[in-house]
């Protein structure tokens, strides 16, 4: 069943009538070819999963009947801001993508010392939307009830004063190298269910011993995941998988 998110709240008592606009109309209409009779899932803006009859349509709006209302428990306890510093190619696009079907609440890119990439300032808009486009359709694939945001911060000090959190980790190579292996188990540990972790990662190139000192200094604690190096679009899907395991499966 197609699972669309709405972006304006509506009367969601089963029998009662809503009207939907806008790209999810199109989508369903044309794309999917929904006739009426035919149903849907709809988030609503307070994350409950309604599912919808087709009534009537127009060129650009459609009446969908109410049939049913859920509140699912799909979002990961922990909610997690991944922030990467940006990378080439398509990894970012990969990070949002399968980050989002791990459960990340969030997602914001840096720029950093050893980027090989940079984000032009008159094309970071148009990257961003493109970007939460992906996380919106990856949501709907993967039934969440939440759309990740996707933001840009200039450094790792606007980043950490910038993005609310409870608790910061830094996942940092050196620790890996090290055989540190406890901080992230450590903080999930003491962090309150509810409360938003950030996790840090460096582009390709990882992140500079100045870059680390900034961060601890501001709290975030370096992390090692594991003895293995991993790559810059993989440490973030390890840390998701982790804090799920964690609040989720154990």
């Amino acid at each position: 069943m197609q699972r669309y998110f709405l972006e304006t709240p509506i009367t969601n008592q089963p029998g009662q009538t809503f009207e939907l606009t806008g790209t999810a109309v199109h989508h369903w209409l044309t794309v999917m070819r929904a006739q009426p009779g035919d149903q849907a899932e709809f988030v609503t803006t307070a994350q409950q999963v309604v599912i919808g009859t087709l009534k009537t349509t127009t060129d650009k709006t459609a009446t969908v009947e109410v049939v049913s209302v859920t509140t699912p428990k799909v979002e990961l306890p922990t909610p997690v801001i991944i922030a990467c510093g940006v990378s080439k190619g398509d990894k970012t696009e990969q990070i949002v993508q399968r980050g989002t079907e791990l459960g990340a609440a969030g997602f914001v890119f840096f720029d950093c010392q050893y980027a090989v990439a940079k984000w032009a300032p008159n094309k970071r808009d148009r990257k961003l939307a493109r970007l939460t486009k992906i996380a919106q359709s990856a949501a709907e694939q993967s039934h969440r009830t939440m759309i990740p945001t996707v933001t840009y911060q200039p450094d790792l000090a606007t980043l950490v004063a910038e993005v609310p959190h409870t608790a910061g980790v830094v996942a940092w190579e050196e620790s890996a190298k090290q055989g540190e292996s406890s901080q992230l188990v450590q903080t999930l540990r003491q962090l309150p269910v509810g409360d938003q972790l950030l996790a840090i990662f460096g582009p390709e190139g990882g992140l500079t011993p100045a870059e680390i000192d900034t961060l601890t200094a501001a709290g975030v604690k370096p992390a090692g995941l594991g003895p293995r190096i991993m790559r810059a679009e993989t440490a973030p899907l390890y840390l998701l998988s982790a804090v799920s395991f964690w609040r989720e499966l154990v």
